[in-house]
């Protein structure tokens, strides 16, 4: 008889080793921007972006008509050079009167370049794999589409006259990056007795109250915050010309991720 004891399997490479839900959310970003640059035409790009791209002075001008004035003033306002266009653009948003509801998703489909398409990938891989392997393929698209609606929403809310359109996959990355906040800064599980090889009892997410204790968690919170502050003051959009990235929007899904996750955190199983 083999005393040996049942190792777990190996693993793949790390490299390879995404759960199937990020591997799936990386390439369908990638693939996008893939057909918009090398397949689609320059006017047929542009309707892509109309329809599925977030204008906040779309949803202004729907709920309040009156701000039409307003939108177009503001869209020349600053820029001698591009103004006359910024103008035509957003008598263009304001002329249709359409609020889309569907953009407070599909933005964040769309990119403004291949720097922007690849960091966030980098970004998703990172943060998204530890989220994936803890809540499931489900819960991690729930929390990702949950920061996005709440990224686009704040960046409506604090920049309503914007007709300039926002994309771009960050609000919903910056919520993962949220919710592995709660649990990946824990300490290591201390006087586990269990064989080497096995994997530790699952640990609930950290209370606020412990995450502040944590000195690794709150360096982490800090910098992403200061990041996104000076990314704010300095307005890099990544090289995009003509879609803007919205430290608002990075909030938003990063307060919706880092307040829900416990709820969507799956519960430790019971000990028989």
């Amino acid at each position: 008889m083999d005393a040996s004891p049942h190792f777990p399997r190996q693993s793949r490479a790390p490299v390879f080793n995404m759960p199937g839900i990020v591997t799936a959310s990386i390439a369908v970003i990638l693939a996008i921007q893939a057909i918009r640059e090398y397949l689609l035409p320059d006017a047929r790009d542009i309707e892509v972006v109309l329809g599925l791209a977030l204008v906040p002075a779309r949803w202004t001008v729907w709920f309040d008509p009156a701000q039409a004035g307003a939108v177009i003033q503001a869209a020349g306002a600053g820029d001698p050079e591009n103004g006359a266009l910024r103008e035509a653009f957003a008598r263009y948003v304001t002329g249709q009167q359409s609020l889309e509801p569907w953009t407070l998703a599909t933005y964040a489909l769309l990119h403004g370049s291949w720097m922007h398409v690849i960091f966030n990938s980098v970004w998703l891989a990172a943060f998204g794999t530890p989220v994936a392997r803890r809540c499931g393929a489900w819960r991690y698209g729930v929390i990702a589409l949950t920061g996005v609606v709440a990224g686009g929403l704040l960046h409506i809310v604090i920049d309503p006259l914007s007709a300039t359109p926002l994309v771009g996959a960050s609000a919903g990355i910056s919520a993962l990056m949220a919710a592995a906040a709660r649990f990946v800064f824990q300490p290591p599980v201390s006087a586990y007795g269990g064989p080497s090889w096995q994997v530790p009892p699952h640990r609930p997410a950290e209370t606020i109250p412990e995450l502040l204790r944590n000195r690794t968690a709150v360096a982490f919170l800090a910098i992403w915050l200061v990041t996104n502050l000076l990314f704010g003051l300095v307005s890099l959009p990544l090289g995009a010309e003509s879609a803007g990235i919205a430290w608002d929007a990075h909030l938003g899904g990063f307060v919706v991720g880092f307040l829900l996750f416990p709820l969507f955190d799956r519960r430790s199983p019971a000990v028989h």
